[in-house]
């Protein structure tokens, strides 16, 4: 089945566990109780938005993590969210040449990132699949491609934690917008305010 095929087909499904709140995605989690909406939400955040010491990522690259780990868990809620979110941080930094690569990495690809890149996407798939497979010679590429320690603890990290998300919104099959476009409404607030912020958060289906 093609992927846009795909995407409409799982829209149209119904959530297997009943009494989740009526909202798409993770966020069926996140509203469940008020302890998950903080949690959940400031890991997103300390993953993807906050300082993290000693890294070179910028916000944009490690929505891309998040996007190819959600894809490569088939999670198209998650992928075509971050995705956005991704796109929204490129355009915000005049990198919108850029933007093209993020449909290349829901596809399973690294082709038009750099090294350095491609090695760390490698590193979060690695760990999405099978985290004892990642290698010394995993993490050397990526470092001779002049990513940090602190770079490759946020690929794993990323990749762990979004394995987590992705498997929340599968599991309970939570609702899925038709199209990709469904997540741009709201990339700019993320791009601006991150996870937390009582602006995103009061915003209905809002993530």
């Amino acid at each position: 089945m093609a992927r846009d095929d795909e995407r409409l087909f799982r829209s149209q499904q119904e959530p297997l566990v009943g009494g989740l709140p009526d909202v798409p995605g993770i966020l069926a989690a996140i509203r469940l109780t008020p302890g998950l909406g903080v949690h959940l939400r400031g890991l997103a955040d300390e993953l993807l938005v906050n300082d993290f010491p000693g890294t070179t990522l910028q916000r944009a690259e490690r929505e891309m993590l998040a996007t190819a780990v959600s894809a490569a868990n088939d999670c198209f809620y998650c992928m075509d969210s971050h995705g956005a979110f991704a796109t929204a941080l490129l355009e915000r930094s005049g990198a919108n040449d850029f933007v093209p690569v993020i449909d290349i990495i829901k596809q399973g690809s690294s082709d038009g990132l750099d090294p350095k890149m491609q090695a760390l996407v490698h590193i979060s798939r690695t760990v999405q699949r099978e985290p004892r497979g990642l290698t010394v010679a995993d993490v050397e590429t990526a470092q001779e491609a002049g990513a940090t320690d602190a770079d490759v603890q946020l690929a794993v990290l990323i990749a762990a934690a979004f394995s987590m998300y992705n498997r929340m919104v599968e599991g309970f099959r939570a609702k899925t917008p038709p199209t990709a476009e469904a997540y741009r409404s709201r990339a700019d607030e993320i791009a601006e305010h991150g996870y937390s912020s009582q602006r995103v958060a009061a915003i209905p289906g809002r993530s």
